[in-house]
C-alpha cells in the first residue's frame, strides 16, 4: 500500500520550525474547527474542515472559503478532533501527525489527545504529535527509534506500569528496567542522538523538546 500520511490541525500552540516543515512534507491536511488558524502559518489548504465550529475565527471562514466544510452540532459524543481523524482515516490514511496537539488551554483535550495517540498506535498506525517546540510519540511493546538532536531533552510517561524499558543513547540509559506505575524515574532524560527504546510490556509516551538543549 502506498504511503498517505495526514496532518490533523488541532486547536492548541503551533510554532512553525525546520523540524517541523520536513515531518509534515507530503501530508495532507484536515482541520478541526479553530485548528484551521494553523493552515495559515503552514502556508497550506485543507482537503476538509469539520467541527462545531465554536472557536473559529470568523476571519478563517473568509480566507478558506473553498475548503469543504462539515458542520456538527456542538452537543456531540466525539471531539472535533476525533471527527478528523475519522475523516482521515476514511481518506485512506496510514499515518497521523497531531499539530497543535500539545498545550494550550485545555489539560483535559491535551491528556485526551495523549491517550488517543497510545490507542491509535496500538491499531498499528505509525502517529505523533506535535506543538512545533514539543513531541510526543507512543512507546508500545518493541523497539523503536527517535532522531532526537543531541543534547535534547526527553521523559517517559508511563500510563501504566512499564517492564523490560530500555533506553540507549541517552544520558541515563537503562537495560530491562521496571517502571512502577506512576514513578517519575523516566522524567528529564538527554539525547546524545537518535535515542532507541525497547519495552517487554506496557503503555506509554515520550515527551521530546528537541529544541530544548538545557541539558546538554
Amino acid at each position: 500500500m502506498s504511503q498517505s500520511p495526514f496532518t490533523i490541525l488541532l486547536g492548541g500552540p503551533l510554532t512553525l520550525t525546520k523540524r517541523l516543515a520536513a515531518q509534515l512534507a507530503g501530508s495532507r491536511f484536515i482541520a478541526a474547527d479553530g485548528g484551521m488558524r494553523h493552515a495559515r502559518t503552514l502556508g497550506v489548504v485543507p482537503d476538509l474542515w469539520v467541527g462545531d465550529f465554536d472557536s473559529t475565527d470568523e476571519s478563517l471562514f473568509l480566507e478558506f472559503a473553498e475548503v469543504q466544510r462539515e458542520k456538527y452540532p456542538a452537543e456531540k459524543n466525539a471531539t472535533d478532533g476525533e471527527i478528523a481523524v475519522e475523516a482521515a482515516l476514511s481518506r485512506g490514511a496510514t499515518s497521523l501527525i497531531f499539530a497543535g496537539a500539545l498545550g494550550g488551554t485545555r489539560s483535559d483535550h491535551a491528556f485526551l489527545h495523549l491517550l488517543r495517540l497510545a490507542a491509535l498506535a496500538e491499531q498499528g498506525l505509525a502517529v505523533f504529535m506535535t506543538s512545533g517546540e514539543e513531541e510526543a510519540y507512543p512507546l508500545r511493546p518493541g523497539s523503536r527509534e527517535i532522531d532526537l538532536p543531541k543534547g535534547s531533552l526527553f521523559s517517559i510517561l508511563g500510563f501504566t506500569e512499564l517492564s523490560g524499558l530500555t533506553i540507549e543513547n541517552a544520558r541515563y540509559p537503562l537495560d530491562g528496567f521496571h517502571l512502577p506505575f506512576g514513578s517519575s524515574r523516566t522524567i528529564s532524560n538527554v539525547a546524545e542522538g537518535p535515542v532507541r527504546f525497547s519495552l517487554k510490556s506496557g503503555r506509554a509516551v515520550v515527551l521530546a523538546r528537541p529544541y530544548d538543549l538545557s541539558g546538554a
